[in-house]
């Protein structure tokens, strides 16, 4: 089953071409035209999913952000692929306990 909101992200990033970024808000318009501000949290969130799995970069004025502690304005974009690698092994590293 697709999600709508993440389906929203892939095609609107995918009509602006390589590199391009767009607004939560562009999302949250498009899926929910009436009531868009309700929609925002949800975009977040299905963003932070996507950015964790190496799927999708949320930036803040062009740089990516700290999955774990960002806020205010940001951008989505599609992650290159050193970026998407990066983010990747990120969560999939385990700290060593062995101390």
């Amino acid at each position: 089953m697709s999600d709508p909101i993440e389906d929203t992200i892939y095609e609107k990033l995918a009509a602006l071409g390589p590199g391009k970024s767009i607004e939560p808000a562009d999302v949250a318009k498009a899926v929910q035209p009436e009531q868009w501000q309700r929609m925002l949290p949800r975009v977040r969130t299905t963003a932070l999913g996507l950015m964790r799995q190496g799927r999708l970069m949320i930036t803040k004025k062009g740089k990516p952000v700290d999955p774990s502690s960002f806020k205010g304005v940001i951008r989505l974009r599609l992650p290159t692929a050193e970026e998407s690698a990066q983010l990747i092994e990120a969560r999939t590293a385990t700290p060593d306990d062995a101390d």
